[in-house]
């Protein structure tokens, strides 16, 4: 990279540079954890001829947050798939219960969003469609940074929530349902052959905020890949053109994804089994009444402080999928 012709081919410069970025991403976080444990080694020598208690304490704090920091390195070193490290678009769609499904898609997607920002990763809302009465029927995320489809992976599932009914005037208990689907993003450099006319692209106007923002053209666009069968919208941006170009990138992504997956032979160790959005096909379980518990059904991790959770603190999940499931 210091070399003095490195910028002349730009696009393997940026390949090394990507390579760079990778090794740094093992060795940085790595040598951190080994400097701060020899560090924590030499203060016990020192603090055992002293015998203070306080001291002591300090160490075990920072022995903890050493632990902490090396069995993330560990979870990390199970994301071996090749899509691993790269960013994803996160979709939530509304399943059965009406408004209230339409609410809890909107909860989830905010659980997401402080997920993200807590992971320093950058978000964008590409497309949304809100609800009759409240909340969003769908909506789709791009989250932006290094392994975040390898984590947000874990999240593919139908997700239920059982509750008191705000919009019920009984205050009547209800279960809701939304499911969550993740997308790679894949980098320009892969070639998806598309061909014009497997296409069906058809412009809508952008629903969202009224007043001097109102959208009055048709700019947000929908995509079908009429093979396929996968449909792909966005309305984030106010230029049509920005739309469907964005809409081209997340087709290209999930095209990319599922030739990778038929090739593997792995569809149902990577993606797992479609089911319908509804009872008894659900990933984990959000209770709010009559006790509070959020549980995955499927490593069967649990905690009682649901606030948290919706607060983005969602790690406890993930990582005990990656743990039982080895990143597949």
């Amino acid at each position: 990279m210091e070399d003095a012709s490195f910028w002349e081919n730009t696009d393997a410069a940026n390949q090394v540079i990507k390579s760079c970025n990778a090794l740094k991403a093992w060795t940085v976080p790595f040598n951190e954890v080994k400097t701060r444990f020899l560090a924590a080694k030499e203060f016990l020598e020192e603090i055992e001829e002293e015998e203070d208690k306080e001291l002591y304490q300090e160490l075990l704090l920072e022995l903890k947050a050493v632990l902490k920091e090396l069995e993330e390195l560990e979870i990390k070193k199970m994301l071996s798939h090749e899509l691993d490290p790269n960013s994803c678009y996160l979709s939530i769609n509304a399943g059965a219960g009406g408004t209230e499904s339409c609410d809890w898609a909107h909860m989830l997607s905010r659980m997401y969003l402080r997920w993200a920002e807590k992971r320093g990763w950058k978000t964008e809302v590409v497309e949304s469609v809100d609800g009759d009465v409240a909340g969003i029927k769908s909506i789709t995320l791009k989250i932006d940074g290094p392994f975040s489809f390898g984590y947000a992976k874990a999240e593919r599932g139908v997700h239920r929530l059982v509750r008191i009914s705000p919009f019920d005037s009984n205050a009547k208990r209800h279960t809701s349902f939304a499911s969550v689907d993740v997308t790679p993003e894949i980098e320009d450099g892969i070639e998806i052959q598309i061909e014009p006319e497997d296409l069906r692209i058809d412009t809508f106007r952008s629903s969202g905020a009224g007043g001097q923002h109102v959208n009055t053209t048709d700019s947000a666009v929908r995509i079908t890949h009429i093979p396929s069968g996968i449909v792909v919208s966005c309305q984030g941006q106010r230029s049509q053109l920005q739309n469907k170009e964005t809409c081209l990138k997340m087709l290209k992504s999930k095209l990319y994804e599922k030739e990778l997956l038929e090739r593997e032979e792995s569809l149902s160790k990577i993606s797992g089994e479609k089911k319908k959005i509804e009872w008894g096909s659900q990933i984990r379980s959000y209770v709010f009444q009559p006790y509070t518990l959020v549980k995955d059904t499927r490593t069967k991790a649990e905690t009682g402080n649901i606030q948290s959770v919706m607060d983005g603190d969602i790690d406890l999940f993930i990582n005990a999928y990656l743990k039982e499931f080895g990143g597949a």
